[in-house]
Order: C-alpha cells, then structure tokens, then sequence
C-alpha cells in the first residue's frame, strides 16, 4: 500500500480539498482508497458524511484517526494493507507538529500545499525542512493561484520553491468547481468532470502516482536540495 500525506503547517492552504479530491481521481483510476483525517476539525470526515447522501460514484473510506492511535500508525497502516486498501491518503492539521512526525515518518510522499504568497511559501519551507529531516520524499504544490491569467506573484512563488526542492505539476488554480464540488460531498472530477479544475487534479493524481515505483512499490527516497535544511 502507497500513502500520501498533505502537510503544511500553514491553515488555508487548501490540505483538505486536496485530500478528497486525490483521494476520488486515485479511486475512479482503481485504487481502493482510505483517506485518514487527523485534524480535530474533522473536515474531511464531514466531507464523507455529505458524500453518502450524494450517492458518489466513486468509493473512498473515510475515517478519524485520533492522535492516541497514531503510536500504532505503522501497524494500522499494515492492517489496511492487509484487508486491500491500495492507497491511504492523510488530512493533517495545521501546525500540529506531533501529528505531523508520525505522519512524516510513515507516508511514502508528502504533499506541502502552499497558496502564492510570501508567508504561505515561508511556512511551507519550514514543513519541508521537516519532511526533509526525515528523508522522505516531497514536494510542492501550489495552490489557489490566480486561474485566469498569468500572475507574477505565481511565477515567483514557483521559483522559489523549485530552489528549495520539488514543485509537483500542476499548478492549481482558485477554482469555485473545488469549493462547490466539497460543499456537495464529491471530488471535483466527480462535480465537473471537464472543467479546467478537474483536469488539474487528475494531472497531479497522475503526477504523484509516478513517483512511485512498479507495482505500488516505493522509489528510493527523495534528497531534497540541501538548502532547504538551512
């Protein structure tokens, strides 16, 4: 089983759009999926609650993973494996740096989304130090930026994060299809299949499945730039 974490210590970024959009492109591309929500808000789970009344077609489990559990994170993440989950997606929360270890320690890629502004590429590098740290593979992702014309502050924010480490493609645009798609318990490959929003997300679902190996095995881990443990 493969595992992807969406990490920032940054709230507003956009970890759980993220999260349940990932988590419907891997589904509808045959994974079977759980998505984990670690933030106390429970966003993600309130997610899976208007996803059953919406009949989705696309089957993604989603379940609270309080921090007491996540000593066992390592186990509970064999026991999925062991019952034919392919995938495990996590929601983390904002500045909860336990959390964030345990996670950090256990996913196969990390997933830093950051909007194009100087305070959100600052917070974000210093989750990428951590992940950085723990060796494993991670990259960028930049989010909510302007979608209907070329913006510098979005040129300059990639810039930016491509000199401390790996940008994932694309970038994503501040699309209302991602707001309306949450708001209805659907991914937004689910809510408007052919918009620009939707073919963003299953391009970077494409994106971060290649960065895994054959077969769902894990590539040798990642070395960031050394410049962003600086």
């Amino acid at each position: 089983m493969r595992t992807i974490a969406l990490l920032t210590q940054k709230g507003g970024a956009g970890r759980t759009t993220l999260a349940a959009c990932l988590a419907v492109a891997a589904a509808h591309a045959g994974e079977t999926v759980i998505a984990l929500d670690l933030d106390p808000q429970a966003s993600l789970l309130r997610w899976g609650k208007r996803r059953e009344a919406a009949n989705a077609p696309n089957k993604v489990v989603i379940e609270l993973l309080e921090g007491e559990r996540l000593p066992r994170l390592r186990a509970i993440l064999e026991g999925l494996a062991g019952v034919g989950f392919t995938i495990a997606i996590f929601d983390t929360a904002a500045a909860d740096s336990v959390a964030a270890h345990f996670v950090t320690e256990a996913a196969d890629l990390c997933l830093l989304p950051t909007r194009p502004t100087c305070l959100d590429v600052d917070a974000t590098a210093a989750t990428f130090r951590a992940v950085y740290l723990a060796k494993r593979r991670a990259a960028f992702v930049l989010n909510q930026c302007p979608p209907n014309y070329r913006s510098s502050r979005t040129s300059e924010s990639a810039k930016g994060l491509t000199h401390l480490g790996v940008l994932a493609e694309p970038t994503l645009g501040a699309r209302m299809d991602f707001q309306d798609a949450i708001s209805l318990g659907l991914g937004v490959t689910e809510y408007a299949r052919e918009g620009r929003a939707a073919g963003e997300i299953e391009a970077l679902w494409t994106w971060a499945r290649a960065q895994f190996g054959p077969q769902g095995q894990r590539l040798a881990d990642h070395q960031p730039s050394r410049q962003a443990a600086a």
